[in-house]
């Protein structure tokens, strides 16, 4: 009996996704900048008290950073060879999320620059079954295609003589390497001639690599050069922001974007710290307490990732009243079609979007979505990405939690950008 290659090609996505869950949760724990300081703070009241005698004593606004300047591209086209004549097609899928697809893009333009090939659009997979979306639906194909002409071949479809039956799956580990192309990747799509890639994540890690290689350009291109909002996904990201900020006009516009998941928060391994004493995630109240002492204030703007409201989220509107999630800010009439369901890929990407548009994100959850969120903040200037940690001193400082990825710059990003 032949085997259908659209059950290997699912059975390939859905393993992908657990092992993509798995190190999200339990092996990427926060880089922190500071030792972890003792003590814990169990009574809110006391909290926000405690709170409110730090900001007390500081002069300005409020713990909120200046950005910094936006950074420009080091991947000038001109820096790059004609492209010769196709060898073959390579097809391929977004899945898991818009912080999944900047990588899953990366792989795909690096592996079809290498092998000469002709990339074809993908279409997009949610973590469900049947959860399935044109490109086009979330992301500006023309923009994409535009932006990498003259680098890589890009067509809208298969040709129709092609069937996808005939195509070899090829797992590609993500920030996949010259050596990994040419010595794995390259006789499969010179014996089959077209091939379709399934990008899997030994690593939630997005740290600048020590050696420089002859793909960082291409990668660059990929990661920060190709994707933009379809205008009215776009659309909806701009009215939620300028709402939040509509809300925050005690401080200036300015609010923080917490990425804050209850379901992911619930998983066994999330609290864990281990040797090093450090956490993968924090709860709702040691977020509370975490942006309380660091002297942000009780009208502090708050926009959580967290889809619908959960009562585990109550202790951070007791100190933080205008905390929000998307429900609440999103425009009425278009509530019908980008909140149609929970988990759904367009809630992921407005998420994705606004957290890297806020004044402050904090991610209460370390993994993939915080580390590129980091690295388009980066990119745009936008540096206060506070990581959370427990705090005892009452003279704690926003600047002594920023991210280590923007302090040590050694965030992919810092190679892509001059």
């Amino acid at each position: 009996m032949g085997v259908d290659l659209r059950q290997v090609v699912a059975g390939v996505l859905t393993l992908t996704m657990f092992v993509m869950l798995g190190n999200m949760i339990k092996r990427d724990h926060f880089d922190s900048i500071t030792e972890k300081l003792p003590g814990d703070v169990h009574d809110v009241a006391k909290v926000a008290e405690q709170g409110l005698f730090t900001l007390t004593k500081r002069s300005g606004k409020g713990p909120w950073l200046e950005d910094g300047s936006e950074l420009k591209p080091c991947w000038p086209k001109t820096n790059f060879d004609e492209i010769d004549e196709s060898k073959g097609f390579i097809t391929f899928s977004l899945t898991n999320g818009p912080e999944y697809h900047v990588s899953q893009i990366a792989d795909a333009v690096v592996v079809t620059r290498q092998l000469q090939g002709t990339l074809v659009l993908p279409d997009i997979r949610g973590s469900k079954p049947g959860d399935e979306k044109k490109f086009e639906d979330i992301y500006d194909v023309d923009k994409f295609i535009k932006s990498l002409d003259g680098v890589v071949k890009v067509v809208r479809d298969l040709p129709d003589e092609i069937s996808i039956r005939s195509l070899a799956v090829v797992k590609v580990p993500n920030r996949v390497t010259e050596d990994h192309i040419v010595e794995t990747i390259l006789p499969i799509f010179q014996a089959k001639g077209n091939i379709r890639l399934a990008t899997y994540f030994p690593s939630v890690n997005m740290r600048k690599s020590a050696q420089k290689s002859n793909l960082d350009l291409f990668a660059c291109l990929g990661m920060f050069g190709t994707l933009e909002l379809q205008p009215d996904v776009n659309e909806v990201v701009d009215s939620m922001a300028e709402r939040l900020r509509t809300l925050s006009r005690k401080s200036d516009g300015q609010f923080i974007a917490v990425d804050l998941r209850v379901d992911l928060l619930e998983h066994k391994g999330c609290h864990e710290s281990g040797s090093s004493g450090r956490k993968s995630c924090y709860s709702a109240q040691e977020i509370a307490v975490f942006l309380r002492k660091l002297g942000f204030d009780k009208d502090t703007t708050i926009y959580l990732t967290q889809s619908r409201w959960d009562s585990s989220l109550g202790v951070l509107k007791d100190i933080f009243p205008k905390t929000y999630t998307k429900e609440t800010i999103m425009p009425a009439d278009k509530k019908a079609k980008f909140l149609e369901s929970e988990n759904s890929e367009f809630e992921k990407v407005i998420d994705f979007y606004l957290c890297s548009q806020s004044d402050v994100f904090v991610p209460a959850i370390s993994g993939l979505f915080y580390a590129n969120v980091a690295g388009k903040r980066i990119a745009s200037g936008k540096n206060q990405i506070l990581v959370p940690a427990d705090i005892s001193s009452s003279s704690a400082s926003a600047a002594d939690f920023v991210s280590p990825y923007v302090l040590k710059k050694n965030h992919l990003a810092h190679t892509c950008f001059c």
